[in-house]
C-alpha cells in the first residue's frame, strides 16, 4: 500500500494493525500527527465536520479567489479630482498671474495700480504685482526706482531687497539699486523696515541705507527731481551718481583715478549730456572727455 493510502486510512482511523505499522515506519508521520493534534486546540463551527483527505488536498491547492471591492466610490473620487485640478489651474492660470512693468535706459514710465494708486518708474526699473488678487494681497515688488503717488485710503506694502516701505496714504520715493537703499516721503506718513529696524517718516524726511549704515535726514523737495527730468544727491557717494548718469544716458563711463566712495551734493539733467557731465565734474575737479557715442572717460586734473 502506499504512502497516500495510508494516509487516508490513518485519517478515517481504518488502519488494519499491519498497516498501523507502515504508517508509523513512514518518515513524515510525526508532522501529520502535529497538524491533527494542534488541530484539536481550536473551537471548530458547529457546520463544519472534518474533511477527507481529498477534500483537505483541494483546499490547500486551490488558488486564493480575489475579493472583489465595491467599486461605487471611484466615479466621485475621478470626479472630485478632476474639479481639483480645474480650480488648481484656473488660480495659477488666472490668480497667480504677475503684472510686471520694466523701463529701459533712458526711459521713464507711468501706471496705475488696480487702487488707483500712480506710480511712476525711473529708468532700468521694474515693479511687479498680482492685478487680479490685489484685494487679498496688496503688496508691490520694487527693483530700481519709482515714486508712489498713493490713492486716498490705499493701503499697499513696496517690497524690495534691502527694505519694506509699507504705505498710509501718502507720496514718497523709493530707490533700490544694489547696496544702495532709500527711501524720502513727500505727503503723509509711510513706514520703513530693514532688517531689524523699524523707521517712521512724515514729510520731509528721508533714509538711507548702504552697506550696512542707515542714516536718516531732511529734504525740502516737493517731488523727487528725476520726475521732472533732473537728478538730484545730497551726500551720496560718486558711484551711485556716475551709476545714475549712465541709467539716464545709455553710455559707458571709464574711470581713471577717481575716488568714487566720496560724497557728492548736487544735480545733472536729463536732457543734455554735456551740461550734465559739467554739473558732476566741476564740484569733483575731474576732467571728461567724450571718447565716442556711446563712452566718456572721467579722470582727475592734472
Amino acid at each position: 500500500m502506499n504512502n497516500k493510502s495510508l494516509i487516508e486510512k490513518w485519517l478515517s482511523d481504518d488502519l488494519t494493525e499491519e498497516e498501523r505499522i507502515a504508517f508509523e515506519a513512514l518518515e513524515d508521520t510525526p508532522f501529520h500527527k502535529d497538524i491533527v493534534a494542534n488541530a484539536s486546540k481550536f473551537k471548530a463551527s458547529g457546520f463544519s465536520e472534518m474533511p477527507n483527505f481529498e477534500s483537505f488536498k483541494k483546499r490547500i491547492e486551490a488558488p486564493e479567489v480575489p475579493i472583489k471591492k465595491l467599486q461605487w466610490l471611484n466615479p466621485i473620487l475621478k470626479i472630485a479630482s478632476v474639479l481639483m485640478l480645474g480650480l488648481g489651474v484656473y488660480y495659477f492660470l488666472f490668480m497667480n498671474v504677475m503684472t510686471e512693468v520694466h523701463t529701459m535706459v533712458a526711459e521713464k514710465t507711468t501706471i496705475e495700480l488696480p487702487d488707483s494708486s500712480r506710480v511712476v518708474l525711473n529708468a532700468l526699473s521694474e515693479v511687479s504685482y498680482n492685478e487680479k488678487n490685489w484685494e487679498d494681497k496688496r503688496e508691490i515688488k520694487l527693483q530700481g526706482e519709482a515714486f508712489f503717488d498713493v490713492a486716498k485710503g490705499a493701503k499697499f506694502d513696496v517690497v524690495t531687497s534691502k527694505g519694506t516701505v509699507t504705505v498710509m496714504g501718502t507720496e514718497f520715493n523709493v530707490k533700490q539699486r544694489g547696496d544702495f537703499f532709500e527711501v524720502a516721503c513727500f505727503e503723509g506718513t509711510v513706514r520703513v523696515v530693514t532688517d531689524n529696524k523699524t523707521e517712521i517718516l512724515k514729510v520731509g524726511d528721508n533714509l538711507k541705507w548702504y552697506k550696512g549704515v542707515l542714516v536718516t535726514g531732511q529734504h525740502t523737495q516737493k517731488a523727487p527731481q528725476w520726475t521732472k527730468n533732473s537728478s538730484a544727491f545730497q551726500r551720496i557717494p560718486v558711484s551711485e551718481v556716475l551709476a545714475e548718469l549712465e541709467r539716464q544716458y545709455d553710455i559707458k563711463i571709464t574711470l581713471e583715478g577717481v575716488d568714487v566712495n566720496q560724497l557728492f551734493t548736487g544735480a545733472f539733467v536729463h536732457d543734455n549730456l554735456e551740461n550734465a557731465l559739467m554739473a558732476i565734474s566741476e564740484p569733483l575737479s575731474l576732467e571728461y572727455e567724450v571718447i565716442k557715442p556711446k563712452t566718456v572717460r572721467l579722470s582727475t586734473s592734472e
